[in-house]
């Protein structure tokens, strides 16, 4: 995060905070103005309760109207791209993926922020998420240089969900290197009654390869030598690129689920809840279902930390976040009022609402307020620890073509039909003739 608050910024945060919170939480934030009604396209995820709970608390406060039309994941990258090539936009607030906000950026569809209304600041309390709320069209770079184009609207990065009950029980350490991971699930893997670890392997839009990211960059590795800098060599099947699969192979046949090329995230999620494994890495979006007694059987015993790496690198959780873009192609009117949300959206009082009812704020302040020691809110610190060093792992428009070999790829390594070399090769190579096609600068080993 290149966005740093001072001590004296967060106690004036931590001030405003707690005020927001004094009458009784309900008045979070003020709308500035009765605007027109908008429609927001979203997709239906973990995190999207708290997040549709927020929304009815500006409707109440403000008098505005704000429609949602919830999709699958993959539904709703296909009606965006529909609305935002129309004439005019069926959608005029975007809930953009990490896996594809730069297409929006470079392709034009998304009006700046900062174009709509000059006036309009980003709270500095924002976490910016590697900076790709900021856009620059002549360059196409991601960085503070850049205009305002989106908010940040859901922070999502991995975190390791580990059995804190099991970790106390057999005298463990959360684990800070990968073979410290390794050695805790097996200590603790006791088939069928409990696995040490289920990973994700399914293929999917963004499935396997996403949840492959921490231990890539977890192990020094990378896709690209270096695509902040335009250098877009394949390095994916370098030796810390190998290291990396074998590993993620060794856990899951060592300690893992039987079928973990079969695993999503929903397995994920019905594995920990339901007692059946003693960790999984998985998205902050699903930690709510983690202390809820109607869904869990493991209340209270579930604890978080970042994703481990190995000595002399850096845990590096991969960016699945979300950002909220206005659509280019929709009136003005309605550009104004999405902006207005927005503003409101962005405010510590707001924020610190959204974690109330079940979401995962963006905004410091909600981090450093007192409610983050409380029991409840125990997944913040590790929160706050990994949001400075999550990855982004794409900045070009074509990165759809890039997850789709890497899903096929690691689920035909997972499962057995490839050997672990073999697979980064061969999806190097496709990568690698993916971005020449393109006419980025390009290599591979």
């Amino acid at each position: 995060m290149k966005q740093m608050t001072r001590k004296l910024g967060r106690r004036r945060l931590g001030a405003a905070s707690a005020a927001g919170l004094m009458f009784g939480g309900a008045m979070c934030a003020r709308a500035q103005q009765k605007v027109s009604p908008i429609t927001l396209v979203i997709n239906q995820s973990p995190w999207f309760g708290g997040f549709k709970n927020l929304v009815e608390i500006y409707e109440k406060e403000s008098g505005n109207k704000v429609e949602l039309d919830v999709n699958p994941f993959a539904g709703s990258l296909e009606k965006q791209r529909n609305s935002v090539r129309s004439s005019r936009g069926q959608y005029d607030l975007l809930i953009l993926n990490s896996g594809w906000f730069a297409e929006m950026y470079v392709g034009g569809f998304v009006e700046a922020i900062a174009d709509i209304d000059p006036g309009f600041k980003l709270d500095p309390g924002i976490y910016t998420l590697a900076d790709t709320c900021y856009f620059n069209p002549a360059d196409k770079s991601m960085n503070a240089r850049g205009k305002l184009y989106t908010m940040p609207v859901n922070p999502n990065i991995p975190l390791l969900y580990y059995r804190g009950d099991l970790y106390k029980q057999a005298g463990l350490q959360p684990p800070k290197t990968f073979d410290q991971l390794y050695d805790n699930a097996k200590k603790l893997h006791q088939p069928p009654r409990m696995l040490g670890i289920v990973q994700r392997g399914a293929r999917g839009p963004h499935t396997v390869a996403y949840d492959f990211y921490p231990y890539l960059y977890g192990h020094g590795g990378s896709i690209f030598r270096n695509q902040d800098a335009g250098d877009h060599t394949v390095v994916l099947n370098d030796a810390k690129g190998r290291a990396a699969l074998d590993y993620y192979l060794k856990l899951a046949k060592d300690a893992g689920h039987p079928k973990t090329a079969a695993m999503d995230q929903a397995d994920l999620i019905q594995n920990m809840v339901t007692n059946r494994t003693a960790h999984v890495m998985m998205v902050i979006a699903a930690w709510s279902q983690m202390d809820d007694p109607t869904k869990s059987a493991v209340v209270d015993k579930v604890e978080l930390a970042v994703p481990p790496a190995q000595p002399g690198f850096r845990s590096s959780p991969a960016l699945g976040h979300f950002l909220a873009g206005v659509s280019k192609n929709v009136p003005d009117d309605r550009k104004r009022a999405a902006v207005e949300f927005l503003r409101w959206f962005q405010t510590a009082a707001a924020q610190i609402k959204l974690a109330e009812v079940g979401g995962v704020p963006v905004h410091k302040a909600a981090y450093e307020h007192p409610m983050s020691q409380e029991r409840r809110y125990r997944w913040m610190k590790p929160m706050a620890e990994g949001l400075p060093n999550a990855v982004n792992i794409y900045n070009f428009p074509e990165s759809a073509e890039v997850i789709a070999v890497l899903e096929l790829g690691l689920n035909q390594a997972i499962a057995g039909e490839v050997a672990s070399a073999a697979a980064l090769n061969s999806m190097a190579d496709r990568i690698h003739k993916i971005m020449a096609e393109k006419g980025y600068k390009t290599g591979k080993i």
